[in-house]
């Protein structure tokens, strides 16, 4: 549909409307927000064309609206805030979005009118100021998402030490200050997303109250700590991002914790990408990740969960580095494993229980100074689809094992140490120059550089046997030929 049809003008009585996902475009008109502001509770009009709200006030006349969905619009000014009048209906629950619009303000005490709404979703508007202490008496608020905006100042301490919220989603605006340090025991937080802000000074060891909590991401801010190992403790945590940071220091675990097998036991996505993490991989990161040891059987599942409030699911993103490319994941796989070491200071081999993550897809541990040779071991990792070894130090040849890994689609070796023929089967045929450029004694295609014959090649030594067998093949051939053309001619002379 392209407008809105205009029988509905004559109709009296009506609970639900949904009119999304078509392509309506200009004004909402002021006649559906009065005419059943006394019936309506489910509004959806999102994923459409409107521009515009018709309104002789931002506070909307429905007395019990319970949902409003206006997400995926083109919507501008200031945004309406439901009715606080609920006579009859104080234990109704609100959902409101107003995401992926352009939005560019809310009313100055908008936290006022929140007082039974659950889910409020203002993500990917154009809306700027501060948030102000008065949202901490939204009691009942569960889902708090602000994303993608331009607010700023303090982030409200009671939003993560006190409150009820199971999801803070606060990502890419400009906050600042330090992240809440004194978190109660009473923390029903499940997702944390702070990715992209100015946040400073320390992690808080009392997250670790927040016993549920799945998602973690403070990429990309001013954080200055050392290795947070202490949130393996979290046995729901499953995204754990601190990338483009200030952590620094071992990523070793502590001594003497009788507790450190059962750390990270669910972990699919672990990212710390640029930051100043030193020293030797501890054995232990990679034995107790049982969640990347497994196929599941959760492969079209996406990773969220469901609100308390019937009809709200929330799902969580996240930005990875995926095939050479910085993106965002909108939707994530439960399936999807990622580990992404990349741009620190990390040295000495890279482990073999490494290659124990056989449902593992993302690989990244470029930019670092590890030494040794590549495992071999990585080659019974048969899920991973991305590789990158690139910017290191390793030396010897590269394992005929990585040529297992058939689901590769990404393969970076470039600027190390490397030597020898390179494995030229199943997967790696599909690679060119440009994932082994600064390897100066590699050889063979897809370089131009040609290998020099040697015994000690094992690559060669197997060219030059299949080539020894098939002159082989063809000498017996010719003999066989020639005896048989003098048996038959043997015969002919005798009959003649």
């Amino acid at each position: 549909m392209t407008t809105i049809p205009r029988l509905l003008m004559h109709v009296h009585h009506i609970i639900t409307l949904d009119l999304s996902s078509n392509k309506i475009q200009g004004t909402i008109p002021q006649w559906i927000w009065a005419k059943w502001d006394d019936s309506l509770t489910d509004l959806n009009l999102s994923n459409n064309i409107f521009s515009h709200m018709q309104l002789t006030s931002y506070v909307l006349p429905n007395i019990c609206l319970a949902l409003l969905d206006l997400s995926f619009n083109r919507l501008e000014g200031q945004i309406p805030m439901p009715n606080l009048l609920i006579t009859g209906f104080s234990s109704s629950p609100q959902i409101f979005d107003y995401s992926n619009n352009r939005f560019s303000s809310v009313l100055s005490n908008f936290t006022a009118y929140l007082g039974q709404t659950t889910d409020l979703r203002l993500s990917k508007n154009n809306i700027s100021g501060h948030i102000p202490h008065s949202i901490c008496d939204s009691s009942n608020l569960e889902v708090l998402d602000l994303s993608y905006n331009n607010f700023s100042g303090l982030i409200p301490s009671c939003l993560i030490e006190d409150s009820y919220l199971s999801v803070l989603n606060l990502r890419d605006n400009h906050f600042e200050g330090t992240f809440p340090y004194n978190i109660t025991k009473h923390c029903n937080l499940q997702t944390i997303d702070l990715h992209g802000n100015k946040i400073q000074g320390q992690l808080p060891r009392s997250l670790s109250n927040c016993a549920n909590l799945a998602v973690l991401d403070i990429g990309n801010n001013e954080m200055a700590d050392t290795s947070p190992f202490w949130l393996g403790r979290l046995s729901d945590l499953c995204v754990l991002v601190l990338r483009s940071n200030q952590f620094y220091g071992s990523l070793a675990y502590p001594p003497g914790d009788s507790k450190y097998e059962e750390y990270f036991s669910k972990l699919k996505i672990i990212d710390i990408a640029s930051n100043s993490f030193s020293g030797n991989l501890d054995p232990r990161w990679f034995e107790r990740m049982t969640s990347m040891m497994a196929k599941f059987n959760d492969t079209g599942n996406i990773l969220g969960r469901q609100i308390s409030v019937i009809s709200s699911y929330y799902r969580d993103i996240v930005a990875i580095t995926y095939k050479g490319q910085y993106v965002t994941i909108e939707k994530i796989l439960i399936a999807l494993t990622v580990i992404d070491f990349s741009n620190n200071k990390l040295d000495g081999d890279i482990l073999e229980s490494i290659g124990r993550l056989v449902s593992l897809h993302i690989l990244n541990m470029s930019h670092n100074a590890f030494t040794g040779r590549i495992p071999p071991q990585i080659g019974e990792m048969r899920q991973l689809e991305s590789l990158d070894l690139s910017w290191n130090e390793f030396s010897g040849e590269i394992p005929r094992e990585l040529t297992k890994l058939t689901f590769l689609g990404t393969l970076n070796l470039c600027e190390n140490k490397l030597d020898g023929m390179i494995p030229w089967s199943h997967q790696f045929e599909t690679f060119d120059n440009t994932s082994y450029e600064g390897n100066a004694g590699l050889c063979g295609p897809p370089l131009s550089k040609p290998c020099v014959s040697s015994s000690n090649n094992p690559n060669e030594e197997a060219h030059m046997k299949i080539s020894g067998d098939h002159v082989d093949i063809i000498l017996l051939l010719f003999i066989g030929v020639g005896f048989g053309i003098g048996f038959a001619a043997g015969i002919l002379m005798e009959w003649g």
